[in-house]
């Protein structure tokens, strides 16, 4: 019997299992829908969808640095033992290596991408069923390097908790590939996962950021009483204050607290004669944004209990 690409997609459509793997289960069953079903569901195929509505908090971030490609990513699992499995810890390892080769648009292009004979979507739902818990490539980022003059190094924090990715540029080649601009790098990466910086500078604070800081601070002024003719002034002293918490440039320097990062930079750009240019950064925590239901959170009581 001719499988055709509607029989598929029928059968994916009642099982969730991939488009290959579905005509697979067509063909080994002549064309049998209830016995399709029952050969996915018999592999685990056909459970990934159903475990694709829980939620996955857990996992790890991690970065990989090759050439002139960085990568960092998010990838979350269930919990923190799949998390420190060898299995998990290789497919964290393959989504770097395929987004670093195909550098995908975003999320949704690399699931589609070919994969060992499927679509990298496919591979992934083969995971679930092996671990039995809901897997998914929350985020990634790739920085390249355009030219020589160019660096960049990665951190990971407290084994995938937190993960950072940084680029700078120097005046040349010899510069930029020198073991001081690599410890500068090293610098900038601790500093960033340790004080979260969420610019590089002022310049990328949107207006309608600055303005609703503004408001907040106008508002605390007035409730604490202060008089109408300073309350400016209390208001941009507050707002510089803002700049230090989320530029990384006009933040103290995780070393020397009485140093501004954009100072190090400088002073390292002096003693290495150069000029320096921070080109990005990308810092990524683990489950960060992700809300877990209460029975999610019960589990975790109950787990931090019994240990």
């Amino acid at each position: 019997m001719a499988i055709t690409a509607d029989m598929v997609k029928d059968l994916r459509e009642k099982t969730g299992a991939g488009m290959m793997d579905c005509k697979r289960a067509l063909t080994e069953t002549g064309g049998d829908v209830d016995k399709a079903i029952e050969l996915l569901r018999e592999k685990g195929l056909a459970a990934a969808a159903k475990k694709a509505s829980r939620i996955a908090a857990e996992g790890l971030v991690s970065t990989l640095v090759e050439e002139n490609v960085g990568v960092i990513a998010e990838v979350n699992c269930e919990t923190d033992f799949v998390a420190k499995t060898d299995d998990f810890n290789e497919l964290v390892d393959r989504t770097l290596a395929l987004i670093a080769k195909e550098k995908p648009a975003d999320v949704e292009a690399l699931l589609k991408n070919s994969y060992e004979g499927a679509t990298f979507e496919e591979y992934l739902k083969s995971r679930i069923a092996k671990t039995g818990e809901n897997i998914a490539v929350r985020r990634f980022r790739i920085f390249e390097n355009t030219s020589d003059n160019e660096s960049m190094t990665s951190y990971i924090h407290l084994n995938g908790k937190i993960g950072v990715l940084v680029k700078a540029k120097a005046d040349s080649k010899e510069t930029a590939q020198s073991d001081a601009f690599a410890d500068l790098l090293k610098d900038l990466a601790l500093q960033i996962a340790a004080a979260n910086p969420l610019y590089l500078d002022r310049s990328e604070v949107s207006a309608d950021k600055i303005e609703e800081e503004r408001k907040i601070y106008r508002a605390q002024a007035l409730q604490e009483g202060k008089p109408e003719k300073i309350v400016d002034k209390i208001v941009d002293g507050r707002l510089n204050k803002f700049y230090g918490e989320v530029c990384l440039l006009e933040q103290e320097f995780i070393r020397e607290d009485k140093l501004k990062v954009d100072g190090y930079i400088k002073r390292v750009a002096k003693a290495l004669n150069t000029k320096i240019e921070i080109l990005g950064f990308a810092r990524y925590e683990r489950g960060e944004g992700i809300e877990k239901r209460s029975d999610d959170l019960a589990a975790e009581v109950a787990k931090m209990t019994n240990q």
